[in-house]
């Protein structure tokens, strides 16, 4: 019984490492997956790289990338981590929700508030 209790706080802190860091990084790597497998022609990507491009041809685990009109560069399939949010593009970004209006460094406190 002794031993029972001794492991059982084992057994707690490896449940809850699991279920907050594997779970969720297992669960990325998945949708990552799904993105990369799912590329076509057509298709507007981001790389690792930060580089945002027009996906041209595929062949194999190489991509042709149009990052310009004209410029084509060739890019592996794994860099390629997600397509871009349309919607986040298209909307001012006054308008977004995480828009924090800039602050005057100049301006004493007084001014800040109104």
């Amino acid at each position: 019984m002794e031993l029972l209790v001794s492991i059982l706080p084992i057994i707690a802190i490896f449940g809850v490492f699991w279920l907050l860091i594997l779970r969720p990084a297992s669960n990325r790597q998945k949708a990552l997956r799904a993105v990369q497998t799912s590329i076509q022609p057509g298709d507007t990507v981001i790389t690792s790289s930060g580089i945002f491009g027009d996906v041209r041809s595929i062949d194999g685990d190489k991509i042709g990338l149009e990052i310009a009109d004209g410029v084509v560069i060739t890019v592996a399939r794994a860099a390629v981590v997600g397509l871009p949010d349309e919607e986040r593009e298209q909307t001012p970004v006054e308008d977004r929700d995480d828009y924090d209006e800039p602050v005057d460094p100049t301006a004493d406190d007084n001014d800040r508030d109104r």
